[in-house]
């Protein structure tokens, strides 16, 4: 099959319908489309070891080889479906080429989100069989709601501009659509396919067909929530999602002291808001967060002599509180698939479930440098997974808050006792005691720090070091 396309793309997210759109582009004779080919945590299914007889490992090595093996032994065009958190050495590549064809996949995000919220809690990702329907009611997370959000409007901006800039343009396809055979059959047209089917799928069943009131236990506290988003950007094109700034909802405001603190994760946020909580006697659950860029500026307005800050941590301290909540362990906080891809892909030296007593500090250190060796890699795009903010560079992050609106002082955990005092100064107020950040990890830091440690993580974070001044952390 000739055309002007080699290969495509469907750009898409969780609880879109990408299987279904899927089902139904592989039952055109020349249409082949392979699952999630570059998932930084399984190779086209999670049940596949290989496509095209790359493993994930040889993809993780070299992605665009996977891409051409795709355009050359497709029956017909081949494709993949992509999403936001997929491989983005790919999506750089695809977007970039003109003989790769752009579908855009894209669903009302509050359906989407409570559909993945749904499959989380029942463990039922497809439904095939109407019978076997489960259902539950989920409780709604703004917070979580509004970086949901955030996230994917970011990815279809990025879309958007990429194939503005670039002269191209893409095939939209909104979830409803998905039911249109004359649309279906439109997408196969557009990329090359010489069939026209006169039915869809009947495979896969909708799973949640109920009203959104009938699936959130909260439903009168998802109303309050989206009544906050901006109402007149929803239907622009083509995300019909709203534009987000930096993360707002994470931001901290005092309850009476005139304070606005921009947590940065992975530093000592706890300690922080137990602070800010202590100043003026009340309880931390009284600090005001889940906040909109609306919210912020009305604060601003109504507190003259305010003051904005964010705290950084030193990099080494900060890379080890990431590796002990998110890698080291598989309990709650854990990042179970990130744990499997680590150990599977870049042989992290972690046994398949907790370590046991017998761990010891060397092998701790051992696999929280092969971690640090990661993060690297992560942190030049030489890898499938996306950056997480438990370990993006601090110097990134802080430059995000600025797109919004700059803190007005960067502080230091070093010195978080004198900096916040001269805080508490500025507005007025006396500084309570600083409370060290709880943690209950295996082995503490000065257990497996020593001068290897040190040079691995000032290779990854030499921007940290440099922008804030970081002295090896056996100074701090």
């Amino acid at each position: 099959m000739a055309g002007r396309f080699d290969y495509f793309v469907v750009f898409a997210e969780m609880r879109t319908g990408s299987n279904f759109l899927e089902d139904n582009l592989n039952r055109y004779p020349d249409v082949q489309c392979h699952g999630e080919v570059f998932n930084p945590h399984f190779i086209a299914y999670p049940d596949t070891e290989e496509v095209f007889g790359f493993t994930q490992a040889d993809r993780e090595k070299d992605p665009t080889a996977v891409v051409d093996a795709i355009k050359a032994k497709s029956d017909g065009i081949g494709g993949f479906r992509f999403f936001h958190d997929h491989d983005a050495r790919v999506l750089d590549h695809c977007l970039d080429d003109p003989r790769c064809a752009k579908v855009v996949l894209t669903r009302n995000p509050a359906e989407s989100f409570i559909s993945w919220k749904i499959a989380e809690a029942t463990g039922q990702w497809k439904l095939t069989n109407a019978t076997h329907q489960k259902s539950e009611k989920v409780h709604f997370d703004a917070a979580a709601f509004e970086d949901h959000v955030g996230k994917l409007q970011a990815f279809q901006v990025q879309l958007l501009n990429t194939l503005q800039r670039s002269g191209q343009t893409a095939f939209y396809v909104a979830y409803e659509d998905l039911q249109d055979i004359e649309i279906m059959n439109g997408l196969a047209k557009f990329l090359g396919s010489d069939t026209a089917m006169d039915g869809l799928s009947k495979k896969l069943k909708k799973q949640n067909p109920s009203p959104m009131s009938d699936k959130v236990e909260n439903f009168a506290d998802m109303e309050a929530a989206m009544a906050r988003l901006d109402q007149f950007n929803l239907t622009r094109t083509p995300n019909f999602e709203p534009r987000r700034g930096p993360n707002l909802p994470t931001y901290v405001i005092a309850a009476k002291a005139p304070l606005l603190f921009m947590p940065i994760k992975g530093g000592p946020s706890h300690s922080v808001k137990q602070w800010m909580a202590d100043m003026d006697g009340v309880d931390p659950s009284e600090l005001r967060n889940n906040l909109s860029q609306k919210d912020v500026r009305q604060w601003k307005r109504q507190n003259k002599g305010h003051r904005t800050f964010t705290v950084v941590r030193h990099p080494v301290a900060r890379a080890y509180d990431a590796f002990c909540r998110h890698i080291f362990h598989t309990g709650p906080g854990s990042y179970k698939e990130l744990r499997g891809t680590l150990r599977k892909v870049y042989r992290l030296p972690l046994p398949e479930n907790t370590p046991g007593a017998d761990f010891s500090v060397d092998d701790t250190r051992a696999a929280f440098l092969s971690f640090v060796q990661f993060v690297k890699a992560n942190l030049s795009g030489q890898t499938a997974v996306r950056v997480d903010n438990a370990w993006a560079s601090q110097a990134h992050i802080v430059q995000g808050l600025a797109d919004f609106a700059a803190p007005d002082l960067i502080l230091r955990e070093t010195a978080l006792a004198s900096e916040l005092g001269v805080l508490a100064g500025l507005v007025g107020q006396d500084s309570p005691t600083v409370q060290p950040d709880p943690t209950n990890f295996r082995y503490a830091l000065a257990d497996i720090y020593n001068d290897e440690v040190e040079a691995a993580v000032r290779d990854v974070y030499q921007k940290d070091y440099l922008a804030f001044g970081f002295f090896p952390f056996s100074r701090s």
